[in-house]
């Protein structure tokens, strides 16, 4: 089964998916299980740091990764409290479980996904 350039079909993907706005983020953090979002800015040194670190957990893990620029979706960064990139917020089941600021490493990115899809 293929999934969409959305993201919506409920399988894993393998490569993250560029949100295009708020209800996009809604459409895939309920059409999946576990769904780490990045909230990032492309002139942000740590958040270029992180990207390699993601698509591996996007490729890895049964997570889907999930990327908001904040300087496109400044209202949505907000609404989520977003004062610093990276914030990765992870969503288990459609509802917000963690919320992290700073680029992670992978081995602590790993544990906090894990600990929401056993």
């Amino acid at each position: 089964m293929a999934t969409d350039a959305r993201g919506t079909s409920g399988e894993s993907l393998d490569e993250p998916i560029y949100i295009d706005g708020r209800r996009h983020l809604e459409d895939v953090t309920t059409a999946h299980d576990v769904v780490l979002v990045d909230f990032y800015a492309d002139w942000c040194g740590p958040c270029q740091m992180l990207n390699p670190v993601l698509e591996g957990l996007a490729d890895t893990t049964e997570a889907v990764i999930a990327k908001v620029d904040v300087d496109e979706h400044q209202q949505l960064a907000g609404s989520f409290g977003v004062r610093g990139v990276p914030t990765l917020v992870l969503f288990a089941d459609g509802e917000q479980v963690e919320q992290q600021s700073g680029a992670l490493p992978e081995d602590r990115l790993r544990t906090l996904i894990e600990r929401h899809t056993e």
